[in-house]
Formats: C-alpha cells, structure tokens, sequence
C-alpha cells in the first residue's frame, strides 16, 4: 500500500513554484467567496437552496491541477466547487444554476445548485443521490479502454444513437469521481471498488471526509471511523490519506495517484481529512450537534488560512498584494453574481424537453419493416429470435456490449478454447454465443450487484458505448431501481440534453412457472412506466421481440427491455427469423384478434390467455372479441386503444401484474374520462390478487389471470 511521505506544507515541489501556488490561493478564495456569494443571495431569498465546498477547498483544487479538463473525466459531487473552478468553469456559470436562469449550462435551471456538469470540461452531470456517480466513473473508465483497443467503434453512423454520440478518448486518461466520507456507507460505493481493482481501471475515487454526514458523525457510518483503513487490501490500487487542508500535500498525493492511474496500473484511493466550517447546507444548523470547540478546532485548520499564511511567511506575496488579489476575486464574484440575476428564467415551455431525445423518435411509422424473405422457414422462439437480434445487432455496431449475471459463455475463456466446456449464455441461453464469437471485451459477466450493472451501463453510454444489460430476474431488479429512477432516467432532461445514456436493460419478467414462487414470478411494469425518460416495452412473441430489440438498441434513449420467462419457448408465437433488419416502432400496439363486441387491451403472457378466452366466447356465446397487444408499455399506442373502444362500446383491461394499482389502472381511468360517451359498459379490468405468487401450482393458477377468468369477464361485461 503506497503512501505520500510529505504531511506539511513546508516541502514544496519544484511543479508548485510560486506562481502555481499562488494561483492556488487565488482559486480557493474563489471558492470560498463563491459560497458566501451564494449564502447571502439565500438568505436576501434571491436563490433557493445553498450547500458549500467550504473546508475542501485545498484538496480540490489540487485534484483539478494534477488532472486534465477535457481530456481527463470528472463525476463529482456537490462540494466539488473548487474542483470544477480549477477545472474552467466560472463563478458565472455556478451562480446561474443557483438562481436557476435558463442559461445554467450546467441544467437550464432544472437543478439545484453545486450540480455540476460541463460537456467540454468532461464534468459528467450529477444528481443529489450520494454515491451514486462512483458506478457511472467506472462504467465510464470501461468504456475509455474499449474505445482505445477498438478505435474503429468510435466512428459514427447515421440512422442511430451513434448520429448524436461523439466519441473522443485517450488511451492514458484518467475518471475522476469524489464523495464524502459518509456516502461510503452505499453499496454503489464497494461495487465500484471492486470493479475498478478486478479490471485495473483507472479510476481516481476521492473521499473528502469532513468528519459529518449531515449531523452523523464518522464513526457512526465507518467502522474505525476511517474508511482507509477498510479499503487498504484492494489489489491494484494507489492509497493515499492526506491532510486535505494542505494544498501541497494534497498536490503530490493526487500527482502520485493520477501516474499510477494513466500507466496503466490500476485505480487510485486518496482520502482526504477536510474541515466543514459551514453548516451541511443552509438547511442545516451545525449547532445543534456540533459544540463551539469543535468548530474552533477547524476553524483553526482553515485551508485558506493555512495557505495565505504560508505565502506570507515565504515572502511569496506580501499582505498588500494578497489583498489585492482577493479584491479582485471579490470583484468578480460580485459581477458575476450581478449578472446572473438578471439572467432570463426558464419559461414553462421549456419543461417537457429533453424527457427523451429529441433527434430520434422510435415511434416513427417508418420504422416498421416487413420480415425479410430468407432461406429459413423454420419457425424459432422468442429465446432464439432474441439471441439472432443480439447477434445481427452485434455484427452491425461495434459498439454493443452486453453483461450481466451469467450471460457470457465463460469467464474462464481456456475451457472454451480448450473445448473442456459448452458455455452457458444466460440462465434462459439467450446470450448463448455471443462471447465465444465477439469476445469477452463485448460480452462479459458482471459481478452479482444490480445496481452495478445499470450504473456501468450508464457510465459507458454517456461516453457513446451502446451496453445491452441483463438483469437475470425481474424479481432481482430492486437493488438497480435507484439507478434506473435517479440516474438512468433522468440524466438527459437533468443535464438539458448535453448528456444522455441511451442504455439497453433487458430482464426476464413474470410468472406462469409452475413453481416459481414469490422471487422467480414478480411483474411490476408500473413503477417503470411511472418513470419518465425510459421507454418501457414488452413483447408477447418471438417477431414482435426480435423487432422490438432492435428498436430498443438502435433508439437514442434507456429502454427497459421486459421478456416474458414463461414465453421464451412457448409454441405460441413462433416465427421464421425475419432478417437482420426488422424493426417494429415502440408506442404501436397490434389487434391480434379483430372483434366488434367488446376490446380486450393486453400484453405479455396474457395476450395468449386472453385469446384462448376469446375464442371460447366466440365458440360458446358468438362473441366477438377485438385483442389489442400494446406490445410497448411506456409510450403506448392511445390511439389505437380508442378505436377500437369506440368501434365496441366495451372495454377489459387485462395484465399479469397484481390489481390495484397496476399498469391497467391508468388506461382504464383514461378510457372513462375521454372516451365516456363512447361506453355502453363500465371498464372491466383483469389482473392477478393483490399479493404474491405462491410456489403450489394450485395457488399460482389462482393467482394471475387466467383464461377461464378473461372468459368470464368477456361474457359479463356483453350481457351488462
């Protein structure tokens, strides 16, 4: 475990003469008068919301002059100020965002202030969730070294996500990513950790540990209360705990950890002790669990103090010319933060922009192709149109990558070369393959972690990569929802459209096992199509899967990918392997049953049963029953929903996922408010009981709709 031996700003390098340090100084005071800038504008009820980097200003700036601003990659978190000032950014632009002025290049007024984000600095938009960011620098450093041994993947291509993705990198750069102390509570953070040390990533993480998270101190979330001591056995990694007041200190720390980083040698750990003289945020009193001696001893400490007495004590500036510097860094925070108010605000129209990419639209009707003639006509699964789209998708885009939990044939590639083994290719075979014919830079197996998986996946679409993941169950896809809501979802509209993340999360979804139980048959489609900025799609047969995919990974957009286990290799919905080029628009539902006495809207595995149910109120009552899949969940085809109500006059709204407060709850409250008039029945719905799925396959069939329940149903509502 390498360690920097400096620990005083006594011994200064020959790489800080005395104008660098002087510039140092410059820009902490920058900060700092930044912060106080702010904190008077809160409290004159000028801007909204105040959080400091106050305290952490030393070993800030010392990490942005030890690194690259655009050429290196930066995931920041909120006291990162005087990282993201040494960077480039201006006071203007930091106090832009705090009044929330439609200038803000950092949001467009959509986010709170210290958020920040720079596309020419390679400052990756941040949210508040702490942690977070640490998986999206990994996935980023991944997608670096890709780009470096697969340089042809960098060129771009028109009719995809690759028209709006440039791609630039660097075989030495570095991601740098920071977070306080007490956000190393997360898993996010020891996920990362050891992705970064397994694949030898050169990714700078740095904790800036002022001793509190929020009013918690640190030895209530470390054990130890010092988290370099937790993480020292990590293989590959540069280790350094630094007095995070001492610039200088900080400065060799960060310049040893960014040459071990671009050689190649794996990730750096520098772990810096800072000070918080301001309160968490405005919101915050630290005086409530604080004691006055405890905030004299930081004050004490005072990175700023520390260093302007050093440059006094040197004779590297007298007091005149240090007051004459902070005159002007006063001046231009004044006029910066004069400026911003008078800066424009957003206007309303501007909400709805950039929810989704507004240069690719895959609802557009010409995206529907017709199956391609080929010399196979045998009739193939969903499992295998599946694996034929990722393959076909494979070939055509270099930049595709898929993992996840067991979806590469083997991780130990000898056996495969050796022929000692098959391979596996996923729990369901779906991803059988595809490693042993692109290899293992292209599909690869993730560590058990969930949220892992999304938040490298975002890290690398942010940089232009197309990642392809798989959640091996539905059930498991919890641990991932914090980074599918917060982060996933969000980034394009978060960052006005100066990033985005048009990932690919595929996850097998729902019941119909025969003994799949409670953690083998959940659906839940609802919590992700009550989330704005990720299209949501759910095929119910082989061709419309294989169309559908390839939308999905061609689209500029996350798409959330759900596939029906209990469909994979079911008889129903077979088809010939329709070419390399079939795609099928999203928001474009399918009548699958043409019908005049009643509307059946449905999708996944029930679109089968609700068939079987149609077809035996057709044979047993003459009842015309019109099926319509919607095939896409999130956006869904409305239009085609009232057609075909007002062709029928009635309407059931059938789904596998529980009753109340499901996917079919929404159109069916919009059928009654904008298609009333044209009802001669209240709209039905059909959905499994509000509970689990039980193991008994008595239980089960109880459960979750059946045919024999839609039947019902369908005879009920025409005698109504």
């Amino acid at each position: 475990m390498a360690k920097t031996a400096v620990s005083t700003i006594e011994r200064v390098p020959s790489a800080l003469a005395p104008e660098r340090l002087i510039e140092m100084y410059r820009l902490m005071y920058l900060s700092r008068r930044t912060d106080d800038r702010e904190i008077m504008l809160k409290r004159q009820q000028k801007i909204f919301f105040q959080i400091s980097g106050a305290g952490h200003e030393a070993l800030l700036v010392a990490a942005g002059m030890a690194l690259r601003p655009g050429y290196d990659w930066f995931f920041p978190y909120y006291r990162d100020r005087a990282l993201c000032l040494t960077l480039g950014v201006s006071v203007e632009d930091m106090l832009l965002q705090a009044v929330g002025a439609a200038a803000d290049p950092s949001s467009g007024g959509r986010q709170m202030p210290s958020h920040w984000g720079s596309k020419k600095l390679n400052i990756v938009s941040q949210s508040s969730a702490t942690a977070t960011q640490v998986l999206h620098a990994v996935g980023c450093a991944e997608a670096g070294r890709y780009f470096s041994r697969h340089p042809e993947a960098a060129e771009k291509h028109q009719d995809d996500y690759r028209a709006w993705k440039d791609v630039s990198f660097h075989g030495d750069e570095v991601v740098y990513t920071s977070l306080g102390e007490g956000s190393t509570s997360q898993g996010e953070f020891w996920e990362a950790l050891n992705t970064a040390s397994n694949q030898k990533l050169p990714v700078l993480f740095v904790v800036e540990d002022n001793g509190y998270a929020i009013s918690v101190p640190v030895e209530v979330n470390t054990p130890g209360g010092n988290i370099s001591k937790l993480v020292a056995n990590f293989p590959n990694f540069y280790f350094a705990e630094v007095d995070g007041t001492d610039p200088v200190e900080s400065y060799l720390a960060f310049e040893k950890a960014v040459a071990h980083c671009r050689s190649g040698a794996g990730p750096a750990f520098v772990h810096g002790h800072v000070i918080r003289p301001y309160s968490h945020s405005l919101s915050d009193d630290d005086r409530l669990y604080r004691p006055k001696s405890e905030l004299d001893a930081d004050a004490l400490r005072d990175p700023i103090h520390k260093l302007q007495m050093y440059l006094l004590r040197e004779g590297i500036l007298d007091a005149e010319a240090i007051n004459r510097l902070e005159k002007q860094v006063d001046e231009e925070v004044r006029l910066a933060a004069e400026r911003a108010l008078r800066a424009p605000f957003p206007g309303p129209s501007s909400i709805p922009l950039y929810v989704y990419s507004e240069n690719y639209d895959p609802t557009r009707p010409e995206l529907q192709t017709r199956p391609a003639q080929t010399a196979e006509s045998q009739e193939r699964t969903m499992a295998d149109l599946i694996n034929a789209c990722l393959r076909d998708e494979m070939r055509r885009d270099p930049r595709i990558v898929i993992f996840g939990e067991d979806v590469a044939d083997c991780s130990r590639e000898e056996y495969l070369k050796d022929g000692l083994v098959k391979g596996k290719g996923g729990v369901f075979k779906l991803t059988a393959g595809l490693q042993s014919e692109f290899g293992s830079d292209r599909v690869f197996n993730s560590p058990l972690a969930e949220a892992n998986i999304v938040g490298r996946a975002l890290g690398q679409a942010v940089r232009g990569l197309k990642p392809v993941v798989e959640i091996q169950f539905f059930d498991y896809i919890w641990p991932a929802t914090h980074q599918m809501r917060n982060e996933l979802s969000v980034l394009r509209w978060r960052s006005n459209n100066t990033f985005s993340a048009p990932a690919v999360v595929r996850v097998a979804i729902g019941g119909y096992l025969t003994g799949g139980a409670i953690y083998h048959s959940q659906c839940g489609e609802s919590i992700f199509t009550h989330t704005p900025g990720i299209r949501v799609v759910f095929p119910s047969n082989a061709l419309d899967a294989n169309g559908l995919l390839r939308t999905a990974i061609r689209c500029d957009d996350p798409v959330l990918f759900l596939e029906h286990k209990r469909l994979y290799r079911e008889t129903f919905g077979r088809a010939p392997y329709p070419g390399p080029d079939y795609m099928v628009p999203f928001g474009k539902a399918k009548i699958v049953r043409e019908g005049t006495h009643l509307t059946l809207v449905t999708y996944g595995a029930v679109v089968p049963r609700a068939l079987q149910a149609a077809q035996k109120a057709q044979r047993e009552h003459g009842i015309e029953t019109e099926v319509l899949d919607l095939r896409t969940l999130s956006p869904y085809d409305w239009e085609a929903i009232a057609t075909s109500v007002k062709k029928t006059s009635r309407v059931i709204v059938a789904h596998e996922d529980m009753l109340s407060w499901g996917y079919g709850a929404e159109i069916a409250a919009r059928i009654a408010d904008e298609l009333f008039e044209d009802l001669d029945a209240p709209v039905k719905r059909v959905a499994a009981m509000d509970t689990f799925v039980a193991y008994q396959p008595l239980l089960e069939d109880v459960i979750l709709p059946q045919p024999e329940r839609i039947y019902q149903a369908i005879t009920e509502l025409v005698r109504f």
